[in-house]
């Protein structure tokens, strides 16, 4: 009788392999985590080689750079920086750029991204007073549509990150909504800041379904289960990042970091280790 059970069920698992493909059967994992280079600021600007080699050390192979000034990287010059993450074996693929960066010599920093290696630049941060009505959020897409236009003849993606205030309701619309809108799907990006959606009341899959494949870039962090809603670890919050992933394919994601922009608690080189842990580890 058990060699008759046994038989019946390997017969039915067969049947099941046959209908339910391996893929179908088998839980997606992350294969590459990046990380936003703001989260260890701070150690970046004492001793950036010393720094990114612990970075490449727990595992991440992508960096975002977010500290280009002055045709400078980090205080080093592009080739020189260049250089360090051939070293390591380091990619950047995209980097964040400053308004000031955008209005100024645009051209000559889309050619230094070129030479870092980069397929993206995003334009980071909206100042207070340049998102008080609709017509600036207009203006900005305006500028966004013309950066993009630029860098796409580097063959360079331009990108918009977000923060809450986009999302909060300004002269009876949402901000966001206004920038998908205004905003050329193939000149502009989003690079979806998952913390700070969420934070303004948003899920960030019914944006996926709103304006799909146009989220290219994620920004991976979470929020603390605490009446401060404070940066956590990537994990140890409330962040649904299982539904998240999920719905990867329908956002577009090409690259995804790591960060979190301020620590509580912990160091940030053994809280983005404790990040990358958690994300290697996650099924989806």
């Amino acid at each position: 009788m058990q060699r008759r059970n046994f038989l019946e069920t390997s017969a039915v698992a067969a049947l099941g392999a046959l209908a339910f493909p391996n893929e179908l059967l088998e839980f997606k994992k992350v294969k590459q985590v990046g990380v936003q280079l703001y989260t260890v600021r701070d150690a970046m600007q004492k001793d950036a080689m010393a720094t990114l080699k612990k970075i490449a050390d727990i595992g991440y192979k992508d960096v975002e750079l977010a500290g280009y000034n002055e045709r400078k990287v980090y205080g080093k010059a592009v080739q020189e920086f260049k250089m360090m993450l051939d070293d390591l074996g380091l990619t950047s693929n995209s980097t964040h750029m400053g308004l000031n960066v955008m209005r100024g010599n645009f051209g000559q920093a889309v050619a230094d991204a070129k030479a870092l290696g980069h397929t993206y630049i995003v334009c980071p941060y909206l100042p207070d007073n340049e998102r008080k009505t609709i017509d600036q959020y207009k203006k900005l897409a305006d500028e966004l549509n013309k950066a993009g236009a630029m860098a796409k003849r580097a063959d360079i993606q331009f990108a918009y990150h977000n923060h809450a205030f986009e999302f909060e309701t300004l002269e009876g619309q949402i901000p966001m909504d206004v920038l998908l809108s205004a905003c050329a799907a193939d000149l502009v990006k989003i690079e979806l800041d998952l913390y700070w959606a969420t934070k303004a009341g948003q899920d960030p899959v019914e944006y996926f379904k709103k304006a799909p494949g146009r989220f290219h870039l994620w920004h991976v962090k979470d929020m603390a289960n605490t009446t401060e809603k404070e940066f956590a670890t990537v994990g140890s919050g409330t962040i649904d990042f299982k539904k998240i992933f999920q719905n990867a394919k329908l956002a577009g994601v090409k690259h995804f970091y790591v960060e979190q922009d301020a620590h509580k608690t912990g160091e940030p080189l053994a809280n983005i280790e404790t990040s990358y842990k958690y994300l290697k580890g996650l099924r989806y």
